[in-house]
C-alpha cells in the first residue's frame, strides 16, 4: 500500500506553503550544480513546472492520479505516477542521472518516513542532494502553542491527511544520518524566527 495520501488537487496553482518556501528552496539550487531533478511528491507539479521555467532540468513523482494529470498539462512528458511502496523509480526514470531529490512537506505525513529516505538514498549517486521541507517543531515553538492552548487546531485531528510526524531540526537530521547522509543547511521558513512554519534540510549522500 501507498505511504501517500491522495489529498485531491482542484487545479495547478501553488499551494500556500510555496510563498514562504520559494526563494530559501532556490538559494539552494543552481542548475550547472543540480543538473537532474527529482521532486518526490510533487502534488500537482508546480514546483517542478517552476523549475523548468528557471532553467533547471526537472522531473516529478506522486501517487495521486489527479495531480499527475494537472501536471503533466504544462510538460507531459515529466511527470509520472510512483507508489513509494515500490521501492522503485517508474521505468522512464530509472536510467536518469538523477543527482538531486526535492520533497516538499511530504514526509510529514508518511507513516514510514524512514522509507522515504531510504529510498533517496537507492535513487541518488556519490554526493547526491537530498532537500526536505516539513513543519519546523522546536522548543520555542511548541511552548508557545502551548501556553495559548493551539496544540488542538495545530495537529488537526480531524483533518482527512493531515500531519502524523511531526519534526524537530535534531529529529529529521537524525533520520537523514541514519539513511546515509549528511545534513549540510539548515533554514527557517515563514514567520519569525523559531517560531517558523516550516524548515528546509539539505543533506548529501555520504
Amino acid at each position: 500500500m501507498s505511504d501517500y495520501i491522495d489529498y485531491g488537487f482542484p487545479d495547478a496553482r501553488p499551494s500556500h506553503t510555496f510563498s514562504y518556501l520559494e526563494k530559501p528552496l532556490l538559494q539552494l539550487l543552481n542548475p550547472n550544480h543540480n543538473r537532474c531533478i527529482l521532486d518526490l511528491g510533487c502534488g500537482n507539479g508546480y514546483l517542478v513546472n517552476y523549475l523548468l521555467q528557471h532553467g533547471f532540468n526537472a522531473y516529478g513523482t506522486d501517487a495521486s492520479a489527479e495531480g499527475i494529470a494537472i501536471a503533466r498539462e504544462a510538460h507531459p512528458g515529466r511527470f509520472f505516477i510512483q507508489d513509494l511502496a515500490s521501492g522503485e523509480l517508474p521505468q522512464a526514470l530509472q536510467n536518469l542521472p538523477i543527482d538531486t531529490i526535492i520533497s516538499t512537506e511530504v514526509i510529514e505525513h508518511l507513516y514510514h518516513p524512514k522509507g522515504l529516505t531510504d529510498f533517496c538514498n537507492k535513487v541518488l549517486g556519490p554526493n547526491g542532494k537530498l532537500i526536505i521541507s516539513t513543519p519546523y517543531h522546536g522548543y520555542l515553538k511548541n511552548l508557545s502553542l502551548s501556553l495559548l492552548n493551539k496544540w488542538d487546531a495545530h495537529h488537526g485531528p480531524s483533518w482527512h491527511g493531515g500531519h502524523i510526524k511531526f519534526w524537530s531540526k535534531a529529529a529529521l537530521s537524525q533520520l537523514l544520518s541514519e539513511s546515509g547522509f549528511k545534513v549540510t543547511h539548515f533554514t527557517g521558513c515563514g514567520r519569525i524566527p523559531y517560531l517558523w512554519k516550516s524548515m528546509i534540510i539539505k543533506a548529501i549522500k555520504v
